[in-house]
């Protein structure tokens, strides 16, 4: 029996990557497409409440059931399993994304949103990304997608974990290994212009921060041609150190005896 694959991304349902996605896992899965109809790049796991949801159905080749939605990859996720779907995908793959989600990156992505989205619900799932943002190298990444699928599920990951995936830009890719989230992200780099009105406004660009990376993060891997898989799990956010050391002190202080 094939497995029923949800694929969503955050560059729009017409992206390059999604198709290429698409491709590589079409003759070995059942697919169901769930997608944002435009670009939703940098909105994380944000969800749509303040407008109105509108679900298209898209022609896709061989049958494939195609959907576009004007929301979030989050929004496309909660739809596909409480409307859209008859049943609950085995797993959820997001991509293949154009830019690089390696490091702290990943709390932006809405690449990761997507996915995430599915673990809290116990769905896992494969975040894909391309470190070259100008011109990503897919047909680098399609030979690996069925591989990992077929690795994701003789060997479940627990509950609430998904695998964030990066590629490098670098070729010949030297193979992916299991890593830790690394350190870097992307902070503001922002532009002050003047509307041709007179007043001020502020284009919000990004520079990446430089941070010493241990040798098996994500990050530092990706600097050494190889593609780096981090399993990231969302079930249980709680710092439990900080809990144990202070909770008796902060409780004294707040609660009423």
């Amino acid at each position: 029996m094939k497995p029923r694959i949800l694929i969503t991304n955050d560059d729009g349902i017409f992206a390059e990557g999604l198709r290429h996605l698409w491709e590589a896992l079409s003759e070995q899965c059942d697919i169901t497409i769930i997608a944002p109809e435009s670009e939703q790049s940098g909105v994380g796991l944000a969800i749509t409440f303040r407008q109105p949801l509108m679900v298209s159905k898209v022609r896709w080749e061989t049958s494939t059931e195609a959907w576009k939605v004007n929301g979030t990859p989050a929004d496309c996720v909660r739809l596909g399993l409480s409307t859209i779907l008859d049943q609950p995908p085995d797993l959820i793959v997001s991509g293949i994304n154009r830019g690089s989600n390696s490091g702290r990156n990943l709390l932006y992505s809405g690449t990761v949103g997507g996915v995430v989205e599915g673990a809290l619900r116990g769905i896992p799932g494969i975040a894909l990304s391309c470190v070259d943002f100008i011109k990503p190298d897919y047909a680098q990444v399609t030979p690996y997608v069925l591989p990992l699928i077929q690795e994701l599920i003789a060997h479940p990951l627990p509950a609430g974990t998904f695998l964030n995936i990066n590629f490098p830009d670098s070729s010949p890719l030297r193979g992916i290994k299991l890593a830790r989230q690394g350190m870097g992200y992307w902070i503001e780099d922002i532009s002050q212009r003047t509307h041709p009105e007179g007043h001020p406004y502020y284009w919000m660009g990004g520079k990446w921060v430089e941070v010493a990376e241990e040798e098996n993060s994500d990050v530092y891997l990706l600097q050494q041609g190889y593609a780096a898989a981090v399993p990231v799990n969302v079930n249980e956010l709680t710092d439990h150190g900080v809990l144990s050391q202070h909770k008796e002190r902060f409780d004294g202080r707040f609660v009423s005896k």
